[in-house]
């Protein structure tokens, strides 16, 4: 009878051997191309930083030639590649260390050094003696003011432990912003022509005033995280389309209605964000689910009793109704 051998396992604790062949090779003559093009990536996000430095800057000597609308044109162009310059390095897988300080120093000439001194070319340098020189101390203080925001603001993006409400809102009004803003008196006089708006008191006032807003605490929205509701499409385009139709026909009228606007939403940013900062077990939830659980709490204070419900009051002739009358008396 033949004997059976038993079944050898095969050992896999040895080190298989490697084919040569099976090594992938790097040749650099084949990888050249893929290098070129990561290079040609990473430069785009920083020509358009580029771009709006020498818009900005351009801004600034049209400005002083004289050129009032083409300054505050220029100023909107390097806004715009400003806001545009990130989203490209995103989408582009781009987004370098040397970028992002290229981002921020051209964020302090663009809307703290810039609006300053078009402000004082435009209103305050015209003045004599001593409003002359407060003019420009005033013109300092806001591009300092700009500054300082820009530098709290690269602090804060390193701060991981922030809840994630926090995204939805800025500190303290942004660079951008705060630019516009300083420009209203030079908005309003293009538009209104000379008046009190562009006294030495009431410009320097607002400077200081837009530049307090900008290094303060003081909660506003970030689009960033916006969302947009399908049902409100329709009126959002309506609202696209009317500020299209102001911006090739009265453009500084625009502006003064964009800043009056930015100023009536600071204080319903302050409640949402307090609300917000009250309630830790909606911190990591969308800002969609907060509205909702906000508008949930103010139906649940009405139904209890600790929250009067406010219901307008219509007359009776704006419903077209008439009120009852008595039999006549013969």
């Amino acid at each position: 009878m033949a004997r059976i051998r038993p079944h050898r396992r095969r050992r896999t604790d040895r080190p298989r051997r490697l084919r040569l062949s099976s090594v992938r090779r790097h040749d650099p003559v084949a990888d050249a191309p893929a290098r070129s093009a990561r290079a040609g990536r990473l430069i785009v996000p920083s020509t358009l930083t580029l771009l709006a430095l020498c818009a900005g800057l351009t801004a600034i000597r049209s400005a002083d030639a004289g050129s009032v609308d083409l300054a505050m044109g220029l100023l909107v162009l390097a806004a715009v590649f400003d806001g545009i310059d990130g989203r490209v390095a995103r989408l582009m897988d781009a987004t370098t260390k040397i970028g992002a300080e290229l981002d921020s120093l051209a964020d302090a000439i663009n809307f703290g050094v810039a609006p300053a001194l078009i402000v004082y070319a435009v209103v305050l340098r015209d003045q004599e003696g001593a409003a002359q020189d407060f003019g420009w101390v005033v013109a300092l203080l806001f591009c300092a003011a700009i500054v300082l925001r820009l530098a709290r603001f690269n602090t804060l993006l390193d701060d991981v432990d922030a809840p994630k409400y926090t995204k939805d809102y800025f500190v303290g009004v942004p660079a951008p912003a705060a630019a516009v803003m300083a420009l209203l008196p030079i908005g309003l006089q293009q538009h209104f022509g000379h008046g009190w708006w562009v006294s030495t008191p009431a410009v320097s006032v607002w400077l200081l005033f837009t530049g307090l807003l900008a290094v303060s605490t003081v909660p506003t929205l970030s689009m960033k995280s916006a969302s947009i509701r399908p049902s409100a499409l329709a009126g959002l385009l309506f609202v696209v389309a009317a500020a299209a139709a102001l911006l090739f026909t009265f453009p500084y009228l625009l502006m003064i209605i964009m800043v009056g606007a930015y100023l009536i939403h600071i204080p319903f940013a302050w409640r949402t964000k307090r609300w917000a900062a009250s309630h830790p077990e909606h911190w990591d939830a969308p800002a969609r689910d907060r509205r909702l659980q906000r508008r949930e709490d103010r139906r649940q204070a009405v139904a209890n009793g600790t929250r009067r419900r406010v219901i307008p009051q219509r007359s009776s002739a704006r419903l077209g109704l008439r009120r009852p009358q008595g039999p006549r008396e013969d």
